[in-house]
């Protein structure tokens, strides 16, 4: 199996894109444009990071992964808070890779534990330029979907691997139906839809959001961080019409950072909503 640090190295080159702002409603708060290239020196063993944004310029470099990050073997990581605590700033960043492609996701909290702000990076390799997908709709997720999840751990524990199925529909009142199934365990939820926004709040205390972005991204975010219940951050990205890639970064009742899952799942059955 690669090491972490293998893993990191798939993300050298020079990605090309921006760094989007928005809202936790989803409202664009500001559009930079950015080159992040990385570059690897004395065979490899570092790694030089040049940040350009605007008129910008912030260089890193490192030999060794801090504890707060976690790679896949195909490049895609998180990395962020490793433990939510009573009144200090919380939040992650999600990276997914897809050949000449990368999607970003940071979300943040304010000391309080409210979601305040988004950032959606998108990127591709400076000489495989490629077409962005459109803004995510609902009826672009509706159907069935099969895939696997790989789960790997900050305490260096053998990755899982397990399949899973997501099923969305809309139900007769105009809400999301979803059912998660994973391993032994199957999850139903309902949403309701407004907007770019779909929000699972069936219970008042644990209200969760899915923000439909541009280039077929979504982030699911709870809407309150806060310790003695479990949650998670996740960004998706639609890739092809029929192809989607999620990563999931968990944390415990504690707050305590727990595990990293990257889903690649493909839909099998379309909902005919999806052809309307």
């Amino acid at each position: 199996m690669a090491s972490q640090w293998e893993c990191l190295l798939q993300n050298l080159g020079e990605w090309q894109g921006s760094f989007t702002r928005f809202s936790p409603q989803g409202t664009l708060l500001e559009d930079i444009k950015s080159v992040v290239s990385l570059e690897g020196l004395n065979n490899n063993q570092t790694v030089r990071q040049t940040i350009r944004q605007g008129g910008s310029e912030r260089v890193l470099e490192y030999s060794s992964l801090a504890r707060s990050a976690l790679f896949f073997a195909n490049g895609s990581f998180s990395q962020g808070s490793i433990q939510l605590g009573p009144f200090s700033e919380f939040g992650a960043e999600l990276g997914l890779i897809h050949e000449n492609r990368r999607l970003r996701l940071v979300q943040l909290y304010d000391k309080q534990g409210d979601l305040d702000t988004l950032t959606l990076i998108r990127e591709h390799l400076a000489d495989n330029p490629a077409a962005e997908n459109p803004p995510l709709q609902v009826d672009d997720l509706l159907g069935e979907w099969q895939g696997e999840v790989i789960t790997i751990y900050p305490d260096w524990r053998s990755p899982n691997t397990y399949s899973t199925t997501l099923e969305l529909q809309l139900d007769a009142t105009g809400r999301l139906a979803q059912k998660t199934s994973f391993g032994e365990r199957t999850i139903t939820s309902t949403a309701t839809i407004k907007g770019p926004i779909i929000l699972f709040d069936q219970d008042p205390q644990k209200q969760v959001q899915v923000l439909l972005l541009p280039n077929g991204a979504s982030a699911t975010s709870p809407l309150k961080a806060q310790l003695r219940q479990p949650f998670f951050l996740e960004v998706g990205w639609l890739i092809e019409p029929n192809l989607r890639q999620r990563m999931i970064r968990s944390y415990s009742d504690k707050g305590e950072w727990v595990s990293l899952s990257l889903v690649t799942e493909r839909r099998v059955i379309s909902s005919p909503a999806n052809h309307r």
